[in-house]
């Protein structure tokens, strides 16, 4: 509250000046002096000094209400950053692709909304150029990527490791040339892939058969593109797709071969031999990316440390 309001709301609840001066720790003369200046400035009187204790004007009575609004919103304010910082009110706004907030998010916003149940979560779904744009426009608190020259545009923490593997139909017949090294979805459920001690297997094994790519501009499309050059191999490529999923769900009915993450491995019940791959680019390493900002508000704080703390579980 600016000065002179309070020595115009402290004579007013204190009912004379001597009183409030003592409040205000000053002296009397000093505050009658103070409060006729702004009668002054206003060209009214605030208070009926006939009246003991003094009564407010109509003009007082005015400047009194608007004080107390004034109060009132002030004290709105510090409560709306006190219950901010105990993470009582707010909001958090998530941008990613179908795969993340499928297929990673889910569990972390269910345990994020039952610790904070007051905050609103908004999750935005679509493209990465989408996404990014939306980021550095400052219209969402957080997205990701496993692209380290946009993870190096934007502030950015520590995400999640993400494996890709070779799903194959079991109709192809190079599955049974590579019965040893074939993995069952069960073998993905328990992580055997990440083992050290588990095979991988070279992708010039599956020259011969259909593949089922992601479209241009995705990141596993120049992965997947990486690796099959380094294994000499130019793909037949049955179709492409603009998702991760769709690819996933398709390679389950056709006769043929596509990247996919281990992540999206969540049933057993499928018609899918898994391989997993000695390359560099099967280990895509997601960051969260981070608007530029200077500060990073503690509901992005607490949902960041959540995330990693059930990631790294």
């Amino acid at each position: 509250m600016q000065q002179e309001h309070k020595y115009i709301y402290q004579v007013y609840k204190a009912g004379s000046f001597s009183k409030a001066a003592r409040d205000l720790f000053m002296t009397q003369p000093a505050l009658s002096i103070a409060v006729q200046k702004i009668e002054t400035a206003l060209g009214q009187q605030l208070f009926d000094r006939s009246c003991h204790p003094l009564a407010l004007t109509e003009a007082g009575k005015i400047y009194i209400a608007a004080i107390a609004k004034a109060m009132e919103l002030e004290k709105q304010m510090l409560q709306e950053l006190e219950d901010l910082q105990n993470m009582q009110s707010g909001s958090l706004k998530i941008g990613g692709s179908h795969f993340l907030n499928a297929y990673i998010l889910p569990c972390v916003l269910a345990e994020f909304a039952a610790r904070y149940p007051k905050i609103k979560v908004e999750l935005l779904e679509g493209s990465s150029a989408q996404v990014l744009g939306e980021l550095a426009d400052r219209e969402l608190d957080i997205a990701f990527s496993c692209d380290s020259a946009l993870i190096d545009s934007f502030p950015h923490e520590r995400g999640f490791n993400d494996s890709i593997l070779l799903a194959v139909n079991e109709k192809c017949a190079v599955n049974k040339q590579l019965a040893p090294n074939a993995l069952t979805a069960e073998d993905i459920k328990k992580g055997r892939h990440l083992d050290d001690a588990c095979p991988s297997t070279e992708l010039e094994w599956f020259g011969d058969i259909d593949f089922i790519l992601l479209t241009q501009g995705n990141n596993l499309y120049e992965r997947s593109l990486a690796m099959l050059a380094q294994a000499g191999v130019r793909p037949a490529i049955k179709m492409q797709v603009s998702q991760l999923v769709t690819a996933y769900h398709l390679v389950e009915q056709f006769p043929a071969a596509a990247f996919i993450s281990s992540r999206l491995v969540t049933h057993t019940d499928t018609q899918l031999n898994f391989y997993k791959l000695a390359y560099p680019e099967a280990v895509r390493h997601f960051a969260l990316l981070l608007p530029k900002r200077e500060y990073v508000s503690l509901i992005v704080r607490r949902f960041i440390e959540l995330f990693q703390q059930i990631e790294n579980a």
